[in-house]
């Protein structure tokens, strides 16, 4: 069972380490009413309401299913409205490690299915009318040391001359030309990538699901699926329900419904803060392209301007173990001044967590294990992907060929005396810390 992720005041709360949950929901409209009580026969139980399941509920109830999305929590309530919005080609591993793992053109096709959901989501929005603040804002890689920058660079040139990715360098001299920051070696600029709203995306995914005539029950745990002669038997925590199909959309919250799946993915916590309003001078010198910004540190920072360039968005791992986000709050500012020492006078207006779903081999997959459909593993960056194969799914239940994807049962790995639990995490966040700041500190030398 999901345990709820609380925020609080910090009793010695200051100007500086003030906190009031999650930004994204700040000024939200009130969520549309949903069924309290789960419905007892559909065609195509979808558990968890984020991304995945609302987009594979919104394809298969507009081709005329009966179809319930039931969350253990209030729809929505996890890193679907808790991330920072942030938008890439989602794929992680670069092509020549696909390509040594799978072959050069199975490669290709995963490579391409990264783009295939970054473009997909860009033209969803727009036809179904989703005002989310979607923008292709682009983002800047920002290299922790000069080798870093040499390995983007490279990277990036050659992507240039066999796809015509339209990515640039930026060497350090002229940083400051897409981010207010004199920390880094230099960075890379992806001019496709894009950035939204992330609670309002939910929210209006929701009122399309909804409309659509999706039933949606919130605060309704599945504690077991039986599988039958036709279909599956839900046990859920407000009585049993039975549905010819099954989707788990569960990702970084997945629990122990599914044992196969849940040793597979990682939950991490990531945790994010949001300052005070800011001059909008200061906004300009620090985002002067409003584009959002990431490095290449193993322990990642990832930040942008709010939609409204009124803030900072700050996000990235505090600490080696899972902490509050009271306490991540002072010490994600603490880093991010580091980076912008412009902030140093600015406090923090809300700081909070989720959970992300990583996988052993960096890669989403989604597939069809005991009879039910899955996708997760997004790997934090999941908006576009979790999107893109939640529709897919959708199109799978419906016997549509377009359901098909080169990410579709993938060899998935988990590792000896993994269940679900990453005892290992504290070590390797430790040891990937020590290795970032070692980094720093010996290039920062030939600054």
């Amino acid at each position: 069972m999901k345990t709820k992720i609380q925020t609080r005041k910090s009793e010695n709360s200051t100007a500086h380490d003030g906190m009031d949950g999650m930004y994204w929901l700040q000024d939200l409209p009130t969520p549309p009413a949903t069924p309290e009580e789960p419905l007892r026969e559909v065609d195509v139980a979808i558990i968890g309401s984020g991304y995945t399941g609302l987009n594979a509920a919104l394809v298969t109830a507009r081709a005329g299913r009966s179809i319930m999305v039931l969350d253990a929590e209030d729809p929505g309530w996890g890193c679907s409205t808790r991330n920072g919005g942030q938008i890439s080609t989602s794929i992680k591993p670069e092509l020549e490690k696909l390509a040594a793992k799978f072959g050069a053109e199975k490669a290709k096709t995963i490579c391409q299915e990264g783009i295939d959901a970054l473009n997909w989501i860009e033209q969803f929005v727009q036809s179904e009318q989703i005002d989310c603040d979607f923008f292709r804002s682009g983002c800047y890689c920002a290299a922790h040391s000069p080798k870093h920058y040499d390995d983007l660079a490279r990277n990036a040139e050659k992507l240039n001359k066999e796809d015509n990715t339209q990515n640039f360098a930026v060497p350090r001299e002229e940083q400051r030309s897409e981010l207010g920051s004199d920390v880094y070696f230099g960075g890379v600029v992806y001019p496709h990538y894009a950035s939204l709203h992330p609670a309002k995306y939910h929210r209006g995914l929701l009122h399309k699901a909804i409309e659509a005539g999706v039933h949606v029950t919130g605060n309704c745990l599945v504690e077991n699926v039986e599988k039958k002669t036709e279909g599956f038997l839900l046990h859920t925590s407000k009585g049993k329900v039975q549905a010819r199909d099954v989707v788990i959309a569960t990702n970084g919250y997945s629990g122990p419904l599914s044992t196969w799946l849940q040793r597979r993915i990682i939950p991490i916590g990531s945790y994010i803060i949001a300052t005070d309003p800011l001059p909008t001078d200061l906004m300009d010198e620090l985002f002067p392209t409003n584009r959002m910004a990431n490095d290449t540190c193993k322990v990642i920072y990832y930040y942008r301007a709010s939609p409204d360039r009124t803030r900072v968005l700050f996000g990235g791992r505090v600490s080696a173990k899972e902490t509050d986000p009271s306490v991540s709050g002072p010490k994600l500012r603490k880093d991010m001044c580091r980076i912008f020492p412009q902030l140093k006078d600015f406090g923090i207006s809300h700081s909070w967590t989720g959970k992300v779903g990583f996988t052993f081999d960096d890669l989403p997959h989604t597939g069809v294990r005991d009879g039910m459909y899955y996708a997760a593993g997004y790997c934090g960056t999941g908006v576009s992907i979790a999107s893109y194969l939640g529709m897919r799914i959708g199109q799978k239940i419906l016997g549509l060929k377009e359901g098909r994807t080169a990410l579709d049962n993938l060899p998935f790995p988990t590792r000896p005396l993994y269940r679900g639990n990453p005892w290992f995490l504290p070590t390797a966040v430790a040891w990937y810390r020590w290795q970032d700041r070692f980094q720093h500190k010996r290039a920062s030398r030939f600054k």
